[in-house]
């Protein structure tokens, strides 16, 4: 982290947590920091609205926030957006847009108007290295470069910080961490989770890396480079969404863009 600079003084962390192992892991390494570092951690999670999906993890981050002293909220798609995932999903047009993509969507919005109401300074994800690496092929493969550049792992200039604790770290190893520290996680995966490009690249990176041990590795190394060099060559200026009031780089931002073309369908 401190590589990174992802945590100042007397930051106010909001820590997505969505009861799995890497953000109930992260939790635990976070508040261990805290005792001696001199920052503060709330609890964001964010309710998708998928029916049965959501039940046994509540328990669980509640629970686990209880016994740490941590505050927690959840946010609702439902509350926020007027709209469940459940629902997005059919009212799309086609399945060409992934309910991934969807979800992934308003749930970054979610975060954001989540550490909004909780005073927050900084957004904590548990995206690990093997998801840094996945994102990376997704936005290569679908031809978006911007989001790219917005890959590198220091937001500490960034109006707005995200910061990926976990970034360097192999999803196994952050398995291992949850298992020895006995930490309770959620097992069942999203129910969506297939529809996705994902969890082909998943594997296809997890047998690279049986065969070449340390690829991974070598990968983020140039995946930071590149992300450095698109993001001074892809800069496009921010503007305010009339919509919504939040930043966007198009004439709306896509969380409103996204809600309009689905209602519109």
């Amino acid at each position: 982290m401190s590589k990174y600079n992802m945590i100042k003084k007397g930051d106010i962390v909001g820590v997505a947590v969505s009861g799995g192992k890497d953000s109930l892991s992260l939790l635990h390494v976070l508040k261990k920091m805290s005792e001696s570092h001199n920052f503060e951690l709330k609890a964001i999670t964010i309710d998708e609205g998928i029916p049965g999906y959501r039940d046994e993890v509540f328990g669980i981050v509640k629970d686990f926030c209880n016994k740490n002293e941590v505050q927690q909220k959840i946010y609702s798609y439902h509350n926020l957006f007027d709209i469940t995932l459940e629902e997005a999903l059919e009212l799309r047009k086609n399945e060409k847009t992934s309910s991934c993509s969807i979800c992934g969507t308003l749930r970054r919005r979610a975060f954001d108007l989540g550490a909004k109401d909780l005073g927050t300074t900084v957004i904590a994800t548990g995206h690990n290295l093997d998801d840094f690496l996945q994102t990376f092929i997704i936005n290569l493969l679908s031809g978006d470069t911007n989001k790219i550049g917005w890959m590198d792992p220091d937001t500490s200039s960034n109006k707005t910080r995200r910061i990926k604790p976990f970034c360097e770290i192999y999803e196994n190893e952050i398995a291992f961490y949850a298992f020895i520290n006995e930490i309770p996680f959620q097992a069942e995966q999203c129910p969506h989770m297939n529809e996705g490009i994902r969890t082909e690249i998943r594997e296809f990176m997890n047998s690279l890396e049986n065969n070449h041990t340390g690829i991974k590795n070598s990968m983020y190394k140039s995946v930071e480079r590149i992300s450095n060099l698109v993001k001074d060559s892809n800069y496009k200026q921010r503007r305010i969404c009339p919509k919504c009031g939040n930043e966007c780089t198009g004439q709306i931002c896509s969380v409103c863009n996204m809600l309009v073309n689905l209602k519109l369908d």
